[in-house]
């Protein structure tokens, strides 16, 4: 269905039970057009593959990644008299997804891959405040087709594949994933946005942490100088609990970046679910180029001895037994003259220094813009009093910020330095069921009415 007509699917999903969506969320990996090869489920489809309509697409899209409007914002800025500081300046942003995302950062772009090609859906950072409050009403009506079309960029017109094998796509999900008539949404997560703000957040003097090096035999991570015991700020002591290595710290990093991935992916699960769909979520990083390389993105080289930090002689070693092999990792896409997804780091910005200051300046735009701009509004009534109370972070912090960031480009050549900028991790696919192969193998209960009704519901002309 590609006219702008609303089907009757679209009505009754504003009142589909979310208690419904979560009692009947399951995988269900059959669509249309797929075949079983072996085994006891072995059956091939009598349907052709059923692409989803425009209307159905911008529904999931939404749930992956909507804009929803300003967030609230609603913790202690500032502590009470008498008590330590709150790290009320933690906030990236203050705008809103259908998804939580840590400090609101949004480190999750999501292409979207079916048979007319390939397209990414723009995160908040990429709209001004005014889009956002358009994209936000917008949201409130539930106007899905006017939302797509604002996140939405064409960045190929065929369908991304990566190998049909191993390391890419694993034995049990070669038969299911990415086949025509399917839509495949893969988030991607830019991690040097996330790292910088929780970096901020580190060694301001709310937490002051202390990161050594766990490569180079724990020595302070280009900190020294800022420790405590070199008259600093930051808790170098060891026993205190303040004091991580490199690994860990980005360990951190990663797991908040992941999370935000799967939440999008719970969203598209109970989404397929309310509208009748079929889809499943599953694993899809075998390896750091795959993805990235099918979709265009630049790649760079990080070698083994670079990676390990070895010595002169570990070098020498490795380079005589010919095993100092360099892999490639992602680092940004350009489509067209646009950039889409970029890191904060060279080769996106000249120096080190100058990726931090520059994510400083957007971040303290963004949390204290109603101090310059007096038309901005947010969420609060008195948004210049209120955002007026952010603590700013202290010269010391933003250095130590810089210093630290600096140790690690120049140490290991890449920023996080054990996983590169960018990630995927998860995808997660919708389709078309054929309710036949359930209906041939299963028990009654296998798929709800909201899967048999699709087809009347979101499919009349």
């Amino acid at each position: 269905m590609t006219s702008n007509s609303q089907p009757p699917g679209l009505s009754k999903l504003r009142t589909y039970p979310l208690l419904d969506a979560l009692a009947n969320r399951r995988a269900r990996r059959f669509s249309a057009g797929a075949e079983i090869g072996g085994g006891g489920l072995r059956y091939k489809s009598k349907l052709p593959p059923a692409p989803l309509s425009e209307t159905e697409e911008a529904v999931l899209a939404f749930a992956a990644s909507g804009i929803s409007g300003m967030v609230l914002g609603d913790f202690a800025h500032l502590p009470a008299p008498g008590d330590p500081p709150t790290g009320g300046n933690v906030m990236a942003a203050m705008t809103g997804r259908m998804h939580a995302s840590a400090d609101s950062v949004h480190s999750a772009g999501v292409f979207v891959i079916n048979d007319d090609g390939t397209s990414f859906l723009k995160r908040p950072q990429d709209f001004s405040v005014a889009e956002i409050d358009r994209i936000g009403g917008l949201a409130r009506a539930g106007d899905f087709g006017a939302i797509d079309k604002l996140l939405r960029v064409k960045v190929s017109d065929q369908r991304t594949e990566v190998p049909r094998e191993v390391p890419y796509i694993f034995p049990f999900n070669k038969w299911d994933t990415n086949l025509p008539g399917t839509t495949y949404f893969l988030p991607v997560s830019e991690m040097s946005s996330m790292y910088l703000n929780v970096i901020f957040s580190a060694f301001d003097e709310a937490n002051a942490f202390f990161i050594v090096d766990d490569r180079n035999n724990f020595q302070p991570a280009g900190l020294k100088k800022f420790g405590k015991s070199r008259g600093g700020a930051l808790n170098d002591d060891p026993d205190s609990g303040h004091v991580l290595p490199i690994q860990a710290f980005e360990s951190l990093i990663l797991e908040f970046v992941m999370a935000e991935q799967a939440f999008l992916a719970q969203n598209l699960s109970l989404m397929q679910q309310a509208m009748g769909l079929g889809g499943w979520t599953h694993f899809a990083s075998a390896t750091e180029h795959g993805w990235f390389e099918a979709l265009g993105f630049r790649l760079a080289q990080q070698s083994v001895t670079t990676k390990l930090n070895a010595g002169p002689i570990r070098r020498l070693i490795f380079r005589l037994l010919g095993q100092n092999k360099s892999f490639p990792y992602a680092l940004g896409l350009n489509v067209g003259g646009q950039d889409l997804i970029t890191p904060f780091c060279p080769p996106y910005y000249p120096t080190m220094r100058e990726a931090v200051l520059a994510y400083f300046d957007f971040k303290m735009n963004n949390i204290t813009r109603a101090r310059v701009e007096p038309s901005f509004h947010g969420v609060w009534k008195d948004a210049p009093d209120v955002q007026a109370l952010i603590p700013q972070f202290s010269e010391a912090c933003l250095e130590a910020s810089i210093a630290y960031c600096e140790y690690v480009w120049d140490t290991y050549g890449r920023f996080p330095s054990y996983y590169g900028p960018l990630r995927t991790t998860l995808a997660s696919q919708a389709h078309h069921l054929d309710l036949e192969f359930y209906d041939t193998f299963y028990t009654p209960g296998a798929y709800t009415e909201t899967q048999a009704q699709h087809n009347e519901l979101w499919h009349t002309s």
